[in-house]
């Protein structure tokens, strides 16, 4: 039994991480991070809400988790970049479960483009979006019911892009450095209530990735400690940690 630091006994790490009785949602959680995420969360004993905008990819999802870990699922049909998608996500998690305890907003899209003087309106609009405006207004729906009810964790997955950004990427690198401004104002919105954090992956092993030529991802590798680009298992750890009242 370990200590909380006045020499009466606190909860063990175990029950620190442990998720029970918590309701989660992960947007992109049908491939790549959310994916894995949501599995960890499930493991650790929470009912998960997969959100991405093919349902039968959540759908798929969602029972390999509920047949893994017996937990509550549910698979919902969400394109972030759509204002009306962020509120009706909101309104059917509430629906179903009551609550939201913790928001993974991990939905990101970032194609490539020839130049930046190539780039167009649309495609500009598309990556704000799905990076920046869904995020704001899952965050903002779901942290102000989690703050009139027992409270909750909002985790941002952005990209070390954003803090050091080039210029293969940028629309994406500044909507995610938006996103990073949004985590730090929730951070104080509602607290200690309403937790806000940030993850920032450098190149990951998805599926934004897939268009890389194999030269993109050995530099990415390269310039890396590990000696190698991420992969999606590398953040249930972290997410998991940031989700649970180890975090508190």
């Amino acid at each position: 039994m370990m200590s909380d630091g006045s020499g009466a006994p606190g909860r063990s790490p175990a029950e620190l991480f442990d998720l029970s009785g918590k309701v989660a949602v992960v947007t992109g959680g049908s491939r790549g991070i959310g994916r894995a995420v949501a599995h960890g969360f499930a493991a650790a004993g929470a009912d998960v809400v997969i959100a991405s905008r093919k349902l039968d990819a959540c759908e798929r999802v969602a029972a390999e988790i509920a047949d893994a870990t017996g937990r509550e699922t549910m698979a919902v049909a969400c394109h972030v970049g759509r204002w009306d998608d962020c509120d009706g996500l909101v309104h059917a998690v509430h629906t179903r479960f009551g609550r939201c305890d913790v928001l993974v907003n991990d939905a990101g899209m970032s194609p490539l483009y020839d130049s930046l003087t190539s780039i167009t309106a649309d495609y500009y609009d598309k990556v704000h979006a799905v990076n920046a405006r869904g995020p704001f207004r899952l965050a903002t729906m779901f942290g102000a019911r989690m703050a009139e009810g027992d409270g909750g964790s909002i985790i941002n997955i952005t990209t070390a892009g954003s803090l050091r950004p080039g210029d293969f990427d940028l629309p994406y690198a500044m909507a995610k450095a938006g996103l990073n401004a949004l985590t730090l104002a929730l951070a104080g919105a509602w607290a200690p209530a309403v937790r806000a954090n940030l993850v920032l992956p450098g190149a990951v092993d998805t599926d934004i990735t897939l268009a890389w030529t194999p030269e993109m991802k050995e530099q990415a590798g390269a310039s890396n400690p590990m000696g190698r680009i991420g992969r999606p298992e590398d953040y249930v750890g972290v997410c998991t940690c940031l989700a649970s009242d180890a975090a508190a």
